[in-house]
């Protein structure tokens, strides 16, 4: 299996992989959506990946062998330089023991999950709903008061 490099350039000689030879072909619909759009997702799950397995304290040997592929596949994968099917997402996910979903999570989901942990703790949502009734200098005031308190509290500990 090979993968094309970010570059598109041979990896040996640094020549272009796609050599560009006079072909009469006929008009291609071009597609408005770029292969970038391609390339954040993948470099999403590649996030991802690495996020769950490092969480599970599992090293890329251990994921490769729970998953029966090489080493190397996982650092691709989680470099963004191989995107995997949805038959290896599966296995993945299978082998950190998550559901796909969390594999193809985009920013916007991981934000909500974020904010959803942080006011599930009532004394945190209960200030979350008074600072829009603050100024700007009293949210700074809050927020400097709790940075000492906390700072404070970790050279006593």
């Amino acid at each position: 299996m090979q993968y094309r490099t970010t570059n598109s350039l041979c990896r040996k000689c640094h020549k272009p992989l796609d050599i560009e030879e006079p072909v009469h072909l006929a008009p291609q619909l071009v597609s408005s959506q770029p292969v970038h759009s391609c390339t954040e997702a993948g470099l999403q799950v590649a996030a991802q990946v690495r996020d769950i397995r490092r969480a599970r304290h599992l090293s890329q040997r251990q994921l490769a062998g729970r998953m029966q592929v090489p080493r190397t596949y996982i650092s691709k994968i989680e470099n963004g330089k191989a995107i995997p099917t949805l038959g290896s997402l599966e296995r993945l996910a299978s082998a950190l023991e998550v559901d796909v979903c969390q594999l193809v999570r985009d920013a916007r989901s991981r934000r909500e999950d974020e904010v959803n942990a942080i006011l599930s703790d009532p004394l945190l949502a209960e200030i979350a709903a008074l600072l829009p009734h603050l100024d700007s200098l009293h949210r700074t005031l809050i927020y400097s008061s709790v940075k000492d308190m906390a700072s404070g509290h970790r050279r006593s500990a």
